[in-house]
């Protein structure tokens, strides 16, 4: 596998652009869209290899509805999805049991939380990816 191919979608331009940077100093090739459109455009242009998807965009949780919308998609089956949220800080919530994750309600494979820890995020996005090509 040449240099993985990894897509943010988040309406935080600080969040992604700072997340876009911390990706292409460890060599990632790197793609930002600010709204689900612009990233699901862009997903069409070229699959990446990873997808960092936050989970509020807009008005409301944009990140659940792509999330689900992406895998019934049969082409993206393979591709790892990390959803970030800052609902915690922004709102107090948080989910019960700490994690979210669900086939159905949210198809993700790694749930973190704003701000993201950078070696945290690497370290993730290392182990997706070596996943990935085992798979």
């Amino acid at each position: 596998m040449g240099i993985a191919g990894i897509l943010i979608i988040d309406d935080d331009p600080d969040s992604a652009d700072g997340i876009k940077v911390i990706l292409e100093q460890r060599g990632y090739s790197v793609r930002v869209a600010y709204d689900p459109d612009e990233g699901l455009a862009r997903m069409e242009e070229e699959a990446p290899d990873l997808l960092i998807l936050d989970v509020m965009m807009g008005r409301g949780a944009g990140g659940f509805v792509l999330a689900r919308k992406i895998r019934k998609e049969p082409r993206f089956d393979n591709m790892p999805i990390l959803m970030l949220t800052g609902m915690r800080q922004k709102t107090g919530f948080s989910f019960p049991g700490g994690d979210p994750r669900h086939p159905q309600f949210l198809p993700v494979d790694e749930f973190l939380e704003k701000p993201v820890d950078p070696p945290d995020l690497l370290g993730r996005i290392r182990d997706q990816l070596a996943k990935k090509t085992r798979d």
